[in-house]
């Protein structure tokens, strides 16, 4: 009886929150609370190695890098964490990386739990969808794709690694190959072998498998759930044709652009400098490898320190950029970019509208992409002013790490454990905004109802150029 009351007093609390704030406001509490969940799992004695100390600052840091699966980190995970602190690590990637309401919501349809219209409404907010129709069934489609692809990709890893030599016993490969796939689909980044995988630099079959788990991460779940769609239509005896969403159309063909035009500047810039020892094969894979890593990954198979400065500019930009909305990733997202693209597009050709595949892109849109893409440009910016003036760290290096963290990336070039507190700090939030989204951060500011007025003021026009 004392059970049940509090249970009926917890959900009447829940109750009256949910009502007081937004959807993204309550969202945001939610990955707050799994930031201070995974801060306290560090610190249990089972997931940690003897006798390690990290600051707490460091911790907290390390936290918002998890949860926002960046993989940026102040110290050396294999000398902090024994093998269930990894594992540990692999299930926040989850967390992080897929959404807190789609995990949830799996277990709901697992448990055939009823699933409320309030957390329908949660569950479009935190996988960014514009509407609710189909919200479940993409849940259910795409974490299934995802674990099944993780369990494939980490046992064929596993086989080669014992195959080729690269670990002697069954255990380690085991660990190490579903390590590799978990954290190559979730986009985290992380390094737990000190090395990342730069091991693996000259072998062609791990980099591209690698490439491909990234893509699958990185491209948005929504296309993930097209091309399920189309490939269920192949199979209907009605052969009628598949119509992809605009969504998926724009999302493959900005990853397009940016992963061929990102390659062949990276092959431009590199192939006489850190390439210069590589057959023609292995030049063209790496650069595809970075254009790829940067965009959310972070993964890296060289010492980004040997790479030069218009190189590292690139990286930066690719990472600002990001990958997909509905992913694992961050940045200002590659169908903002697009979005601007077109309307650049547009506006030089004086069109008023922007139209694509058939379709026209609301104007509500084409104003939201340009005052992600400003705010997410000055935020970076001021970042870079206020670590130039607390750091002691050249500005490549510093240009660098705020587009890593706010792209939730991961890349550094080791000034990360040398930030001063303040500076860690400002990374941290970078993270965290990177990883909820530009736009989401400014609602969070927005009270749960606006007023109307009603009423439109006189137009005039001003001197623009």
């Amino acid at each position: 009886m004392n059970f049940s009351r509090r249970w009926n007093f917890l959900k009447h609390a829940l109750k009256k929150f949910d009502n007081r704030f937004s959807s993204i406001q309550i969202i945001v509490f939610y990955y707050l609370a799994m930031t201070v969940l995974a801060l306290l799992l560090f610190y249990l004695p089972f997931f940690r190695q003897p006798n390690s100390h990290v600051p707490f600052v460091d911790m907290v840091f390390m936290a918002i890098s998890t949860i926002s699966v960046t993989g940026l980190t102040t110290f050396n995970i294999n000398s902090v964490f024994n093998d269930a602190g990894v594992v540990m690590l692999e299930l926040l990637f989850h967390i992080g990386g897929l959404g807190i309401m789609m995990i949830s919501t799996f277990f709901f349809i697992v448990s055939k739990r009823r699933i409320s219209l309030k957390q329908r409404q949660l569950i479009m907010t935190d996988m960014n969808q514009p509407r609710l129709s189909g919200i479940v069934r993409l849940i259910k489609i795409t974490f299934t794709f995802i674990l099944v692809i993780e369990f494939l990709f980490g046992v064929i890893f596993a086989i080669y690694f014992l195959v080729n030599g690269y670990y002697t016993s069954i255990s380690r490969a085991l660990f190490y190959g579903f390590y590799q796939a978990i954290s190559a689909v979730t986009n985290s980044g992380f390094d737990v072998t000190g090395v990342s995988i730069i091991p693996f630099s000259k072998d062609s079959f791990f980099i591209i498998n690698i490439m491909f788990l990234i893509f699958l991460g990185g491209i948005g779940f929504p296309v993930l759930m097209d091309v399920y769609g189309w490939f269920q239509n192949k199979k209907a005896p009605t052969k009628l044709p598949y119509r992809f969403t605009l969504f998926s159309k724009i999302a493959l063909l900005a990853f397009i652009i940016l992963f061929v035009g990102g390659t062949i500047l990276i092959w431009l810039l590199e192939r006489h400098h850190i390439f210069k020892d590589m057959n023609g094969f292995d030049q063209w894979l790496n650069s595809a490898f970075y254009s790829m890593t940067t965009r959310n990954a972070g993964l890296q198979i060289h010492d980004l320190r040997n790479f030069q400065s218009t190189t590292l500019i690139i990286f930066s930009l690719l990472m600002f950029i990001g990958c997909s909305p509905s992913s694992v990733g961050g940045g200002i997202r590659t169908t903002t970019v697009a979005i601007i693209g077109l309307y650049l597009y547009s506006f030089l050709k004086n069109e008023n509208d922007i139209n694509i595949f058939g379709r026209k892109i609301p104007q509500a849109d084409v104003r939201k992409s340009v005052v992600v893409f400003m705010l997410s440009a000055g935020m970076c910016f001021f970042s870079i002013l206020f670590l130039t003036a607390t750091e002691n760290h050249s500005l490549i290096a510093i240009i660098v790490e705020v587009t890593s963290a706010f792209g939730t990336t991961g890349l550094s070039l080791g000034i990360t454990a040398d930030l001063s507190v303040t500076g860690k700090i400002m990374i941290a939030l970078l993270m965290f905004i990177g990883r909820i989204g530009m736009l989401y951060t400014l609602s969070l500011f927005v009270p749960k109802e606006t007023r109307d007025l009603g009423y439109e003021y006189p137009e005039e026009k001003i001197i623009i150029g």
